[in-house]
């Protein structure tokens, strides 16, 4: 994988290849679970033990090779399993000392019944695949039932050899171990068993390393099964994705397409619409109703849950994220929040963990929040941050406003009331309450309470300074602009002056001037033509 990440915690749809082997597992409701650890011992163990707390972590030594990898499973199963036992004795007082003294072993020789031995890095596998698998082993009454498939190039792969007529499995031949007819089979092996405890405990008793690449191969316990007289079989899926091993990162982004293509299939013939399954990505964990629509470019991650009728994207991430019935999400990202039913958020919306919008509520365009409450039928329109906040029902939030919650040191609440009426651009500076039914005027700086049905009103007078940019900034195309526009603004005033010392004078003597109008010279003017006003008369 050429990563500081252990191959088996690299992910795909939502799981790690550990988890999704793990969870196939689980399926099967085993007695107990052994995961063997070798490179990244830590890691791996931790993420095991996360999935299943239950689960016993071994330790492979530095011996290599599958077989010996089992075999350090298998010790750690039959330690646990003489513990269990002897403690179900113990508590019977039925454990006596003559039972420790070279008498016979009441403990047996270890774990029992059927083993179950999987890769680590088979994602596509199910549990049915392993149900038919383990059923058909104990219907046969195999020592051992192997899952195989065939596939167009078999190249690396260990080759089912079968037995002429009866189809059973003669042997496993890696590849490097392979003569050239044995090479030419197309039946593989899928590194999935179900061995009989004591076959497996018997047959890994006698490996050895003498093979091309110096391992202990569990596949030689198959020659030993047979050579016992046991019956081993191989059950053939006709789906070799199922079985797909990932060994690079070309194979981890196959397999992942190839399973989202399958999810998308499984969704899509529940009901749920999805416009375009080449853009839109869903994890395994993810639930959705029926009549849900995903537009392109819709991911959907972790434990999202989406409600019928509810529209997602386009262009949409969410994480963890609640959506309720007939909710629309549109070019939005989100992460653990809960959005309600009807409600609407985006475009371009950011809302950050702990984001709770109620039914019919509002987000809208440039909105970020971030661990807030906001009630039923409020909005937050465009431009804004909330965090930290509780908004009422039926708010409305001004455009560009901002809840500053963040002293330097400590986080404060911003509360805002009920019905209430925010301006544009307001900073509400928490901890501060704005009561219901208040109203804050556009520009405020709310830095006190506003009551119940009061007006918050925080802004300083207007100054403006005459011929500022002329003076600061001279020969400039602002300054420039300005003059030109205080030159004009003159005219028209001197004009205005004229025509009512005009006005006057004519009130005062009661003569009406005529003063003929000059003729336009076609020649050097365009024509002029009235003005005319709404109510169609002239005004000269």
């Amino acid at each position: 994988m050429r990563s500081a990440t252990p191959k088996i915690l690299h992910s795909i749809g939502g799981r790690t290849l550990l988890g999704h082997v793990m969870t196939a597992a689980t399926e099967l409701d085993p007695q107990h679970v052994a995961v063997v650890v070798r490179h990244e011992r830590e890691a791996v163990a931790a993420a095991a033990l996360q999935l299943d707390p239950a689960a016993l972590v071994v330790d492979q030594d530095e011996v290599p090779g599958t077989g010996r990898a089992v075999q350090c499973a298998l010790d750690a199963l039959d330690a646990r399993a003489h513990a269990g036992r002897a403690a179900a004795l113990a508590h019977a007082d039925d454990l006596h000392d003559e039972h420790l003294d070279g008498g016979e072993h009441p403990l047996g020789d270890g774990l029992d019944g059927a083993v179950v031995v999987l890769a680590g890095d088979i994602p596509l596998l199910d549990g049915a695949t392993l149900g038919e698998l383990l059923a058909a082993h104990h219907a046969d009454g195999n020592a051992v039932t192997i899952l195989t498939t065939e596939v167009a190039d078999a190249n690396g792969y260990g080759r089912i050899v079968r037995e002429a007529g009866s189809g059973d499995v003669l042997a496993i031949v890696e590849h490097k171990d392979a003569t050239p007819e044995q090479r030419a089979i197309r039946e593989i092996n899928s590194s999935v068993y179900v061995f009989d405890a004591a076959v497996l405990r018997r047959g890994l008793g006698g490996l050895g390393t003498d093979n091309a690449q110096g391992e202990v191969y569990l596949t030689d316990v198959v020659a030993s099964a047979r050579a016992e007289g046991g019956a081993v079989r191989a059950v053939l899926s006709d789906d070799p994705m199922l079985v797909e091993g990932v060994n690079d990162r070309v194979a981890l982004a196959t397999l992942g397409a190839e399973l989202n293509r399958r999810l998308l299939t499984e969704w899509m013939q529940a009901g749920v619409t999805v416009v375009d399954p080449a853009s839109t990505w869903v994890d395994v964990d993810v639930e959705l109703a029926s009549d849900v629509t995903l537009l392109p470019g819709t991911q959907l991650h972790g434990a999202t849950k989406v409600e019928s009728g509810a529209t997602i994207g386009p262009d949409t991430t969410l994480t963890d994220v609640e959506v309720g019935p007939g909710a629309t999400v549109v070019r939005t990202h989100g992460s653990l929040s809960v959005i309600g039913e009807n409600a609407s958020v985006g475009p371009f919306a950011y809302l950050r963990p702990g984001t709770e919008l109620g039914t019919k509520g509002k987000i809208g365009t440039f909105v970020e929040t971030k661990n807030a409450q906001i009630g039923e039928g409020s909005k937050v329109p465009h431009l804004s941050y909330v965090g930290d906040a509780t908004i009422g029902e039926h708010t409305n939030i001004g455009a560009a406003s901002v809840t500053v919650n963040y002293d330097g040191v400590r986080k404060h609440r911003t509360v805002i009331g009920s019905y209430a009426k925010t301006g544009a651009d307001n900073m509400f500076v928490a901890p501060v309450t704005v009561g219901d039914g208040a109203y804050t005027g556009a520009g405020s700086i709310i830095v006190k309470d506003v009551p119940a049905g009061a007006l918050g009103v925080a802004r300083a007078q207007q100054r403006n300074i005459e011929g500022w940019v002329e003076r600061r900034w001279p020969e400039t195309p602002a300054a420039e602009a300005a003059a030109r526009a205080r030159a004009e603004a003159t005219a028209e005033q001197l004009g205005a002056q004229a025509q009512e010392q005009l006005a006057a004078h004519n009130a005062l003597t009661g003569a009406i001037p005529v003063v003929p109008a000059p003729a336009p010279d076609p020649a050097t003017q365009a024509p002029t033509h009235p003005a005319v006003d709404d109510e169609g008369s002239t005004q000269r």
